[in-house]
Formats: C-alpha cells, structure tokens, sequence
C-alpha cells in the first residue's frame, strides 16, 4: 500500500492526520507522543502532504516498529525513527490503531516521504 496523506496543524499546534474516511473518533486521528515531533521534523508549515507505504520506495525514509503497545494501555505500535535526512534523530514515536485502519495491520516497516 502507497498512499499521499495530508497532516495539518491546528490553531493550537497540534498535529492532526486528515482521513476523512475514519469514522472512528476524530481525537484518535490527533498525532501526539512522538507523532508530532516526527512532523515537526519534515516541515515547520502548517500543513505536509507525505507519501506513505508498507513497502519501500524511492527516496523514503522509514521507521521501525519496536513493538506492540499493550492493549490495558491504550495498544498502538511503537515506532523508532533512527534517521532522517542523514541525521540521527532517535525519535520514538507512537501511534494508534489508525495504522491498522490504513495497513490492516502494524507493518513493520513504515516508509514515508514529503511530496
């Protein structure tokens, strides 16, 4: 799966993931706990549109999942973030079951690039 997502930022500076096909609660498409940060890193606009995939792709950056979030503690993937753009970041970074909404799964491998 290869997709382009658009993330924006609200007034408040918080990160938001724009889906419009959830129908879950809209707080779970909030990027918070290393979300934000990883956002951040890519761009300091209000808004980044960012290819993403399970499978590699030209020029794509990529985080690791470390392992799964236990579920009496709000589930997830745990993500590490080691590099980007040559740089050593070690950012961990959490995210929620929207990534099995996308994947239909926590893939192990999330690739990603600014478009």
């Amino acid at each position: 799966m290869k997709r382009d997502f658009r993330f924006y930022k609200t007034t408040k500076d918080e990160w938001y993931i724009d889906l419009p096909e959830w129908e879950g609660d809209p707080q779970d498409l909030q990027m918070i706990q290393g979300a934000d940060e990883w956002l951040n890193l890519m761009s300091n606009l209000k808004e980044v549109t960012l290819t993403v995939a399970d499978v590699n792709f030209e020029n794509a950056a990529y985080m690791s999942l470390v392992r799964l979030g236990e579920p009496n503690l709000g589930g997830g993937g745990n993500y590490l973030l080691k590099y980007y753009k040559n740089q050593n970041v070690n950012l961990a970074i959490w995210l929620c079951e929207v990534v099995v909404f996308i994947f239909n799964q926590y893939p192990p491998y999330i690739y990603f690039a600014v478009k």
